[in-house]
């Protein structure tokens, strides 16, 4: 099998408070020494000047960074010119996705899907940059059924993905059904799933509703049960989610992929705990 990768997410700071924490939580982070960290894009692009300053502030570290670059909203002409930035700082990984529409905004730009993204990154920069982008093993909420997230999914890898990071979930049989699903499609690009630590289930709640990720009902209502005992849900929320990254691992996952949400101490605790 070859080298598992384990990587850690970000999302560029909107203060200069959020840029010291930040800093602080990267510090803590790089000693776990990740394959790379990845810095997310806003939706349209509202975030694009800041996660340039943040790739580029990991970059400087010397530490792999990896900006996310979304389409939605964007034209051929601004996106070569993001592709352009990158590579003039020497950045050789991207992770390419549609992304969302800011609210208020109707116009979806020149670009529809990933797929068109990779292949115009492709078109542009030939084999530059390391092309990751996003899988749903629960099924993309906006995608009409199953079948056809999973081709869409292809349609990503065709257009010369490398590897893709899941959409959290926490069901790993979820996971394996889809992988094994990939392979049927022949798909056979690392698959990596992406992990989110439990800290806050209201805010938890929130999140997988908006972007269609299942807490089975039996773990909602362990959650719910604790009420506002942050101690007991983060103590309970490790322990569920270590054991789960131990079975990904164990039954073949090419890596994980963490959510921080900015944050270091689930993150370091899961992989200790884990002997990454």
């Amino acid at each position: 099998m070859s080298e598992r990768t384990f990587s850690i997410e970000f999302f560029p700071p909107k203060t200069d408070e959020g840029v010291v924490k930040l800093r602080e939580t990267r510090r803590q982070l790089a000693q776990l020494k990740p394959k790379f960290f990845s810095v997310t894009f806003g939706a349209g692009g509202s975030t694009r000047d800041r996660t340039l300053e943040t790739v580029l502030e990991i970059q400087g570290e010397g530490l792999a960074a990896a900006p996310h670059l979304s389409c939605i909203g964007s034209t051929r002409a601004n996106i070569r010119e993001i592709l352009e930035v990158y590579k003039s700082h020497g950045i050789r990984h991207i992770v390419a996705l549609r992304g969302d529409l800011p609210s208020g905004v109707a116009d979806p730009g020149e670009f529809r899907y990933a797929n068109e993204l990779v292949q115009f990154i492709r078109q542009e920069t030939g084999d530059w940059f390391e092309i990751e982008v996003a899988a749903y093993p629960e099924t993309h909420p906006q995608a009409r059924n199953y079948t056809d997230d999973l081709n869409n999914f292809k349609r990503k890898v065709e257009a010369g993905a490398n590897a893709a990071i899941t959409q959290y979930f926490f069901n790993a049989d979820a996971y394996f059904n889809f992988v094994d699903d990939c392979e049927a499609l022949g798909i056979d690009i690392p698959i990596v799933p992406g992990i989110m630590p439990i800290s806050n289930y209201s805010q938890l709640a929130r999140f997988s509703a908006m972007c269609g990720a299942e807490i089975p009902r039996w773990l909602a209502k362990k959650l719910e049960s604790y009420y506002d005992d942050t101690a007991s849900i983060k103590a309970f929320g490790l322990d569920f989610v270590t054991g789960m990254c131990d079975d990904l691992l164990t039954g073949g996952a090419p890596g994980l992929h963490f959510y921080t949400l900015n944050q270091a101490a689930l993150t370091s605790a899961l992989w200790q705990r884990l002997g990454l």
